[in-house]
């Protein structure tokens, strides 16, 4: 793509957030600035149009902070983030290093999609079930990293409709497949979603990758004979003949019979595949599937295995009533899954914290002896770390005892953690990413004891002389830093005024601030919500931001609200 192509298209992107920010739609195709990627038939192989990686700061950035998925990059210190945001969605390869100040991103180059097309589902904090609250990704070998894809459904008005695979294989190498659905015949289904990709698997050694349909069972990608000649293969679970039976055209699935697939992971000792199904977990050994005793009755949503010993994290959801009823279970070192204890910090057992809390998982990873759950509150807007060593939840002393979040800085504000990967950060370094939903991403190359964060922020003059808000646009529920610069020691005070220079908030009233060569915001305070000092949520519009110090140096800024609850 040309440089003046890239410019354009970034420009069309800005003027289509403009134009669905006026209509209150989120998400329609308002510009048609690029070939429909939809009439293209499987398995062609489709570039997706994306902007060119620019080097220079102002276009270098991340897509969005809205992160959704952070997994390990192409290279050693590098991973992938993929984000929707306001303009759009796409994915950054981040580089990383380390300097005095910590982990820094020694180079970021983003890749935007086409506007038909996302990983992000319009329903990923809203379903009350847990299957599809979480954005699935995985490394895939000559695939590279792969997530699903969701299109642009007319009739639901939103990202709700299954369309196929995103394939990321480096910089300016991203693909899109689109997936044949199979002609089969399914139980009572008026959900585009229900058939949705919600778990990966990749086996190495076969070059097959694995991916959970929900519905409609489980597909395969055979890749053995190249990345460009893939051969894809349907399978639904057979629980009457403990077989996974191969659909063929016009085959009626049953729900009693062949259960929806939520979850999967690969053992890396075996290699065999299992299965999270609404009607248990299951272990596929050839085509004969074994059933996990423990768990043989339950709605298993999420199953992941790693770490050293191997250990296998299963999750169990389902609605009942008005609740969800959700429990955590773990195998570790081969013994028999049992549900994960949680211990206070005085060493006193707990009984159905998971369950109260309400948590769902995102994503989990693996480190040593110790896992790392990214999770979420349903119906709540809770979230962050658990920590399992070889007995159970790590406590620790917060209002929320065993979550790791802000106060444990693992995100400097209170944001939304949505994913979580470890990644070779060196060749003796493991290192940990959080993906966060609005504040970009937060990284840690020492077992998660401290966090770097990393995200968009513009560059700005000495002595106030420029003031960005990173987003410059909060939507409903989410926050914009205050970013600006000192070159020495101050007493800092910034206000929020309205279009007709009403004073509405004050964030900070001559809180000390250091000097600093590069930005002197403080995450934890110098931020905006969205709310008057009366606690309202201001109405959607533009409001000016002014940052004064003690030294007789004034700068302005000025932010976008889109208004309402998250």
């Amino acid at each position: 793509m040309s440089f003046k192509s890239a410019i354009t298209h970034r420009i069309d992107s800005i003027i289509c957030a403009c134009v669905k920010v006026r209509n209150k739609r989120y998400g329609t195709r308002d510009i048609k600035n690029s070939y429909p990627i939809s009439h293209i038939p499987f398995p062609c192989i489709s570039y997706l149009f994306l902007l060119c990686s620019l080097t220079f700061a102002a276009e270098s950035g991340l897509v969005s902070n809205s992160a959704f998925a952070v997994g390990p990059g192409p290279e050693k210190s590098s991973v992938w983030v993929f984000s929707r945001g306001d303009a759009g969605s796409g994915l950054s390869l981040v580089t990383l290093g380390i300097n005095s100040n910590g982990i820094s991103a020694a180079r970021i180059q983003p890749e935007y999609l086409d506007d038909t097309l996302t990983a992000v589902q319009d329903g990923v904090f809203s379903d009350l079930t847990a299957e599809h609250r979480r954005t699935p990704a995985v490394n895939a070998g000559s695939l590279g990293w792969v997530l699903p894809l969701i299109s642009y459904d007319k009739a639901s008005g939103g990202f709700l409709k299954p369309y196929g695979l995103l394939l990321s294989r480096g910089v300016n190498a991203v693909y899109s497949r689109e997936l044949a659905e199979p002609a089969v015949t399914l139980p009572q289904s008026d959900r585009p979603m229900d058939k949705a990709v919600s778990a990966f698997a990749y086996d190495e050694s076969a070059k097959k990758l694995w991916f959970a349909r929900g519905k409609l069972g489980v597909g395969v990608y055979d890749v053995s004979k190249g990345a460009n000649s893939p051969v894809l293969e349907s399978y639904a679970p057979n629980i009457k003949t403990l077989h996974l039976d191969t659909l063929a055209y016009g085959m009626v699935l049953d729900s009693t019979q062949n259960p929806a697939v939520f979850g999967m992971a690969l053992h890396p000792e075996t290699s065999e595949l299992w299965l999270a199904t609404e009607r248990g977990l299951f272990v596929k050994k050839g085509n004969a599937l074994q059933k996990v005793e423990k768990l043989k009755s339950e709605r298993v949503t999420g199953i992941w295995i790693g770490g050293e010993p191997v250990q296998a994290i299963a999750e169990i959801s389902g609605r009942e009533k008005t609740s969800t009823r959700n429990l955590l279970f773990r195998s570790y070192a081969g013994k028999d899954f049992e549900e994960v204890i949680f211990k206070d910090t005085l060493g006193k057992m707990q009984k159905n914290i998971y369950d109260n809390a309400d948590y769902s998982v995102s994503s989990v990873a693996f480190l040593g002896a110790k896992s790392f759950l990214a999770v979420q509150t349903i119906e709540g807007n809770i979230s962050g770390l658990l920590k399992l060593d070889s007995i159970g939840a790590i406590p620790w002393e917060n209002e929320n005892q065993w979550l790791y979040a802000l106060n444990a800085g693992v995100v400097n504000r209170n944001v939304t953690v949505t994913s979580v990967t470890a990644f070779p950060f060196s060749d003796t370094q493991t290192g940990l990413a959080v993906s966060t939903y609005g504040a970009g991403i937060s990284v840690s190359a020492d077992s998660g004891k401290t966090w770097s964060y990393i995200l968009n922020q513009g560059p700005v003059g000495d002595n106030l002389g420029s003031i960005r808000m990173v987003p410059s646009v909060i939507p409903a529920g989410g926050t914009a830093l205050v970013a600006y610069k000192v070159s020495k020691d101050s007493k800092i005070t910034i206000e929020i005024f309205s279009y007709d220079m009403r004073k509405i908030r004050t964030i900070i009233k001559s809180a000390p601030r250091p000097a600093s060569s590069v930005r002197s915001s403080l995450a934890t305070e110098d931020f905006w919500d969205g709310f008057d000092d009366r606690g309202r949520i201001a109405t959607m519009g533009i409001y000016y931001v002014r940052v004064k110090d003690n030294h007789g140096h004034v700068g302005w800024g000025k932010v976008m609200t889109l208004g309402g609850k998250k």
